[in-house]
């Protein structure tokens, strides 16, 4: 037992960081976007809102997202995940209290607003930036570890909300279960805090759990040193990334691979329950499917990042992805559907790591926060139009094959740009001397 406890007490604390901030994504994350596949079938059924006015819900997200983005990258760097995580969810469970109260479309839209103001507060921006902060060589694995957290959370949330508030069943019904979610949520902002360490440099330690004054190699060195008696961490300030071409490739690349996602999440379930005729919880068991499948290949999409060029990597999976909503969109059977739920997960699970760790590794940490939030302003723009254009195209067409190949086809443009994302020049490098191996 001893030695158990002193094995588990070696371990690197970033390591338990990425659980922790794995777990802090499925609650600020799982209940709103993954959810919205549920929600919305549940809203049109309670009060008969078009497919217009429930997309627009996810698009006020994103409006909320460009303006508090880059707001929330500045306060994430100066003052840190923790008190970013404290009142994120502290917001985000005031919006939840809200949605369980709603009763016209505009406290709709002002409750979505707030939980997304919530989630991103203390969500995916401050997470991403932790675990920039904890690892460098291992940037991708430790995200990847993250993110697969939650996607383990979506996979038993899903299918729990959708049990719970399926509008054909008597069971918890919508607003008792968003009141349940807004408690555990103000439970988290009260305990999880308390877990959160901000850079391992406040701890004596280094990126990866190196040592100050032991040798390593950096994944930014330059030239043939193999020594480790000098790195040169490669630094971009704000200002400087914005100047490169791998700065809008990223942003842009992005924000086409995730106006899939987005458009998917607001839409499946209506495809699903109202255009195909499944039930609430068949549409919750295709989330489950491409959730299961997108954890295991964010693992490897994040071993795969570690060991080969992130943009290729990216590529590779967000084409991927692109070719899953192809098949969506011709989808009748449910065959078709977990065919689509199988390669949309290889692609969105390889990729979603990728898209924050190559940010990491051509940017740096300095800035990592404040770049991180920017880069969100031009995909939030996009992710504005995705839900809103597919329900307008399928009320206007009566199908949603015409919206699915048009937001393919973008996702394709967007593996494009991250082919052509090559890794930037560094800017004035800061040498760190370190010891002899």
């Amino acid at each position: 037992m001893t030695n158990s406890i002193a094995q588990v007490r070696s371990v690197y604390y970033g390591w338990w960081l990425a659980i922790i901030a794995g777990f802090i994504m499925i609650i600020t994350s799982v209940p709103i976007f993954h959810a919205m596949t549920v929600w919305a079938v549940v809203m049109e059924a309670h009060f008969g809102w078009s497919r217009v006015q429930l997309g627009f819900a996810l698009s006020l997200t994103r409006v909320e997202g460009s303006i508090s983005g880059p707001v929330a990258g500045y306060l994430t760097d100066k003052f840190g995940a923790r008190i970013m995580v404290l009142t994120g969810l502290l917001i985000l469970a005031a919006g939840f209290f809200l949605f369980s109260q709603v009763q016209n479309l505009w406290m709709f839209y002002l409750a979505f607003f707030i939980m997304s103001l919530g989630n991103g507060q203390g969500g995916w921006l401050p997470m991403m930036t932790l675990m920039n902060n904890w690892f460098s060589r291992r940037r991708s694995t430790a995200m990847a570890i993250t993110m697969t957290g939650m996607g383990l959370g979506a996979l038993v949330l899903v299918p729990a909300i959708a049990w719970a508030v399926d509008p054909d069943q008597d069971r918890l019904g919508w607003r008792l279960t968003a009141g349940i979610l807004g408690g555990v949520i103000l439970a988290s902002a009260v305990i999880l805090p308390k877990f959160i360490r901000n850079k391992p440099q406040d701890y004596g330690l280094l990126p990866d759990g190196d040592r100050p004054g032991v040798a390593r190699r950096s994944t930014a060195q330059v030239g043939s040193n193999r020594t480790g008696r000098e790195t040169v961490e490669i630094e971009f300030t704000t200002s400087q990334a914005l100047k490169t071409p791998a700065f809008w490739f990223i942003s842009f690349g992005h924000g086409f691979g995730s106006m899939v996602v987005l458009g998917i999440f607001a839409h499946l379930g209506l495809l699903m329950v109202e255009d195909l005729g499944f039930s609430v919880q068949q549409a919750a068991w295709i989330f489950s499917v491409y959730t299961a499948v997108a954890m295991v290949f964010q693992m490897l999409g994040g071993f795969l990042g570690d060991r080969i060029p992130k943009n290729v990597a990216l590529f590779i999976f967000t084409a991927i992805q692109a070719s899953a909503v192809i098949i969506l969109a011709t989808a009748t059977s449910l065959f078709d559907l977990y065919l689509f739920a199988i390669i949309f997960g290889v692609g969105f699970g390889g990729r979603n790591p990728l898209t924050t760790a190559i940010r990491g590794e051509y940017f740096g940490r300095a800035s990592f926060g404040k770049i991180l939030g920017i880069s969100t302003v031009p995909m939030n723009i996009l992710l504005l139009i995705s839900s809103p254009l597919a329900g307008y195209m399928r009320d206007v067409q009566g199908s949603y094959e015409g919206a699915f190949i048009t937001l393919a086809i973008l996702n394709f443009i967007g593996a494009g740009l991250f082919l052509l994302c090559k890794k930037p020049k560094p800017p004035t490098p800061t040498k760190q001397p370190q010891a002899a191996s």
